[in-house]
């Protein structure tokens, strides 16, 4: 999805804003899955899109060396077949606790700034950091 709004010309989105505003959550997997786990949620990691219609599931953490590790860490997309394992993802029913939160990643200053002023009253306040790798 950051791909589809970093090029902005997808008919779809009608989003046009750019990436700029755009953060980043970074959580534990293994700490959100035994939250989840806690709380009675189910959650599972899929090996592509989870958007797609053929995409694969697994629920056991056991199974993660499954996922394209190459591919996801790629810096592109690139024409190796990467687009599928690119888009792995690892998803939570309902919600995720903000206090799970452990950092915050953001493309400048200035929205580091603005996600700094957004949870000052939150009681988890995570590490805000430049994370220009993370973005197109």
């Amino acid at each position: 999805m950051l791909y589809l709004i970093y090029r902005a010309n997808h008919p779809a989105l009608t989003y046009r804003g750019g990436q700029g505003p755009i953060v980043h959550l970074e959580f534990d997997l293994r700490r959100v899955a035994t939250w989840a786990d806690a709380q009675g949620l189910r959650w599972a990691f899929t090996l592509s899109n989870a958007g797609s219609r053929y995409f694969e599931d697994r629920s056991d953490l056991a199974n993660l060396g499954e996922i394209e590790w190459k591919a996801v860490n790629a810096r592109n997309w690139g024409p190796e077949g990467r687009e599928e394992g690119k888009q792995a993802e690892f998803l939570v029913e309902r919600e995720v606790s903000w206090n799970l939160v452990e950092k915050i990643g953001v493309l400048s200053n200035g929205t580091a700034q603005l996600a700094g002023a957004a949870i000052a009253g939150a009681s988890n306040h995570p590490i805000i950091q430049l994370q220009n790798d993370w973005y197109y």
